[in-house]
Parts: structure tokens; sequence; C-alpha cells
């Protein structure tokens, strides 16, 4: 998969991808992805997170991730920022937690 993404097109699809994944995205989970990307990002990359299955969606992160290098520091950044994502709203459901741990993996 070629993907034509910086790292803050990546970082925005993440997010938002985290936010998505219960099928409710709160606006305490918007705001915050809105502190680390840029509107025109943001709405370019919600409306592709919304339009892919989420099949797609784990495929196009894994895929970025396995053609950039990250650092450690990076990584460990972006796994922050979609825990904070997920506790935007106050509370993180199974689904939250089960995306959590797949995207672990992915980024780890």
């Amino acid at each position: 998969m070629n993907l034509d993404w910086t790292k803050k097109d990546f970082e925005a699809y993440v997010l938002l991808y985290a936010a998505h994944c219960n099928h409710v995205e709160d606006i305490a989970e918007q705001d915050y992805i809105r502190t680390k990307v840029d509107e025109v990002t943001f709405h370019r990359m919600h409306t592709e997170v919304v339009v892919d299955s989420d099949e797609e969606n784990l495929d196009k992160i894994q895929s970025f991730v396995s053609d950039n290098e990250f650092t450690q520091i990076e990584k460990e950044e972006l796994l922050k920022n979609i825990k904070q994502v997920f506790f935007a709203d106050g509370t993180v459901d199974e689904h939250e937690k089960k995306g959590f741990s797949i995207l672990k993996k992915i980024i780890s």
C-alpha cells in the first residue's frame, strides 16, 4: 500500500481512528485531536477514517508504520496521545481497550 501521507497525516489518522473505533466520537476526543493537528489535516483525515472500513483503517496504519521509520520516542509519544484520546471523554469502553491493544501491537 502506497500512502502519500506525512507523519502529521498519519498521526491525525491514528488519533481519529482511536476516537472512532467505538463508533462514538465524543466532542472532547475531537477537541483533543485538534490540539495535535491543524484543521485542514483533521478534516481530510477524518473523512478518510470514516469512509474506510475497520480492516482498511488497521491495514493503512500497519502499512505506514512498516514503510516509515519511527524513533522509540515518537512511538511512545504517539501511544501516549492515543491514550489521551481514549480518556478525553472521561471513560474508556471495551472497544477502546481493544483498539488500544491492537494499535500498541502495530506501533510498538
